[in-house]
């Protein structure tokens, strides 16, 4: 039987709070965690809220008795785990990717802080950036520039690439903005691009199955929660069949992916824990603008580099915010 997504973060946002304050509280406010991936991905992605090491924060949070299951990508049920959140009676629920969209479909009333790679304001969570307009507010991604620049990343890494695979989840939402985002700087680039579309692990299988029968020059996973959680089984695809590939996120390249381009994910999930604060002291989400993400990061994993007989420019290796040996 799978595991209901539902997380309480009691003190979540417990750094941006007077002690004193802190002490005087009658009711320590319960904070609702909605998130479609699996345990692995969570604890990535909570090193920054709050800051402390993953265990150590994990440790606290039993300790405290709270509440910790995860949906295991079953997408499906976060409109029912949001309507319970909202039962629960949580003084702020933060989320991210679908999650975001069931929370504001649950309700126009709980606070809402997001972690989002799509345009919010497109997909229609916000009014505007600057003044999101209801119970919403977050932090977003740069999804276009993103897309465009770890493209003409692969290109610099392999520079006969001429036809490339895009890897999106059809049910994610981020598939729109990649298809059209994609197309577009593939042309500015002069490469072609294919798309494979993959939502279960069955499915990514089968995806690099015809990656291997068409033989592209190389494979861009796009950004998503899904392929987050599979990133295990994506990195030792690509290995299996000497697939150089660019990934969204340094996790990847941790665990020997080629190369990732994406945003600082714990920094967006330390701006994450500063918003639960101010909302927490009396803020209104519609007076916090969205925080549009603004560190990025390059990681390029050298041992995997050699392995696939890659040799990397020295100028990408100049330009790394880390290499891993």
């Amino acid at each position: 039987m799978k595991r209901r997504l539902f997380i309480t973060l009691i003190g979540g946002a417990a750094a941006a709070w007077p002690l004193a304050a802190r002490a005087q509280q009658a009711v320590v406010p319960v904070i609702g965690f909605l998130d479609p991936t699996s345990p692995d991905t969570f604890a990535h992605r909570l090193l920054g809220f709050p800051p402390r090491p993953q265990g150590d924060w994990l440790c606290r949070r039993r300790e405290r008795g709270d509440r910790i299951s995860f949906a295991e990508n079953q997408i499906d049920r976060l409109p029912e785990l949001a309507a319970d959140l909202i039962r629960r009676q949580v003084a702020v629920i933060t989320t991210l990717a679908n999650g975001a969209l069931a929370a504001k479909a649950a309700t126009t009333t709980t606070p809402i802080i997001f972690l989002l790679a799509e345009d919010p304001v497109k997909v229609g969570l916000v009014a505007s950036l600057a003044r999101p307009g209801g119970n919403l507010t977050g932090i977003n991604f740069l999804s276009a520039e993103l897309t465009a620049k770890r493209l003409e990343l692969v290109r610099e890494l392999v520079p006969a690439a001429t036809r490339i695979s895009v890897l999106v989840n059809p049910t994610g939402p981020n598939s729109e903005s990649t298809l059209r985002d994609a197309q577009s700087a593939a042309r500015a680039i002069g490469v072609e691009i294919q798309f494979l579309n993959a939502s279960t692990s069955r499915e990514i299988n089968v995806a690099f199955e015809t990656f291997v029968r068409e033989r592209p020059d190389a494979l861009f996973v796009d950004i998503d929660p899904f392929f987050t959680s599979r990133r295990v089984q994506l990195v030792h695809l690509a290995s299996h069949h000497r697939v150089p590939a660019t990934y969204p996120g340094r996790q990847f390249a941790e665990v020997g992916g080629l190369m990732s381009y994406g945003s600082n994910v714990s920094d967006a999930w330390r701006q994450v824990g500063v918003y639960t604060g101010r909302i927490l002291k009396g803020a209104r989400p519609t007076d916090l603008p969205v925080v549009q993400a603004t560190k990025f990061e390059l990681v390029i994993n050298a041992e995997t580099a050699r392995t696939l007989g890659l040799t990397v420019p020295p100028t990408l290796l100049a330009r790394a915010d880390e290499v891993i040996e």
